[in-house]
């Protein structure tokens, strides 16, 4: 029997999970999702993801594709897969998709959403969550640094050590900050991502927010291409891969357009 392929939205809190891949010696999201899809299968089954997320690191917006011969409704897979996952993990969507389609190389951009609680007093609901900063932030200043990365450059000041992809260079299409009350909302939507890039993108803009360097010390970090010289990598907890963006042609459903998790939140 043909196998044919299927691609599905899924969103999991990070929290108590060692990132995306599959790990001998730690919880892993995709090895707890492999295990929900091929029980529903009744074979074994694995999963490939448009991004792989950090320790950590949450989403709403993920998108994985998988391979079977089993016969399944979508609306089986959907209830299927949910019933045999944890409650921090859920199939949003499932969508029968040509043999071609890739969750990972289809993409034509993905976008991240980083999320700062801005405020003296911390936060018992929002802990793995939000980055929570005591100390005041302008997120205006933050918005005016930020137009200075979009575009294509050369990414380096922002990749991690241990970044493996060939090239450091992307292009940001865009770039936003926004605050809703006490929290400091970034999105930024890409072509593709550097190892840990959002996140240190997000400790510089956030030292522009403090008032500790200037709008145009973004500029100076390009050019420099030197990560020593860029602010530390923002914590994990408030990251999240917001949507995948695919052709129109596909018609996936789309992610919710901001996080809900707090009474606190207000639209724009």
């Amino acid at each position: 029997m043909i196998a044919q392929r299927f691609a599905a939205g899924v969103e999991y809190d990070g929290s108590d999970f060692h990132g995306w891949q599959v790990q001998s010696h730690a919880r892993s999201i995709q090895s707890t999702l492999n295990a929900a899809i091929s029980t529903v299968a009744n074979e074994i089954l694995t999963t490939a993801a448009a991004g792989r997320t950090d320790t950590g690191v949450h989403a709403c917006g993920q998108v994985v594709h998988f391979d079977s011969v089993a016969r399944r409704s979508e609306f089986a897979w959907l209830r299927g897969i949910n019933s045999n996952l944890p409650a921090d993990i859920a199939i949003q969507w499932v969508r029968a998709v040509p043999p071609d389609f890739h969750a990972r190389y289809s993409a034509l951009a993905r976008s991240y959403r980083y999320v700062i609680l801005n405020r003296p007093v911390r936060s018992a609901l929002d802990r793995h969550r939000a980055w929570q900063l005591r100390v005041p932030i302008d997120a205006t200043l933050m918005q005016f640094a930020a137009r200075h990365l979009i575009g294509e450059h050369d990414f380096s000041s922002f990749r991690a050590a241990g970044c493996q992809s060939k090239s450091p260079v992307r292009r940001i299409e865009a770039l936003e900050v926004v605050r809703h009350g006490d929290y400091v909302v970034i999105e930024v939507r890409a072509n593709g991502f550097l190892y840990h890039m959002v996140r240190n993108i997000v400790g510089s803009l956030v030292r522009v927010g403090t008032g500790e360097a200037q709008a145009a010390w973004l500029v100076e970090l390009l050019a420099l291409k030197d990560r020593r010289v860029a602010a530390p990598t923002a914590p994990s907890a408030g990251l999240f891969l917001a949507a995948v963006h695919y052709p129109d042609a596909l018609a996936f459903p789309l992610p919710p357009s901001r996080p809900v998790w707090s009474a606190e939140w207000r639209d724009r």
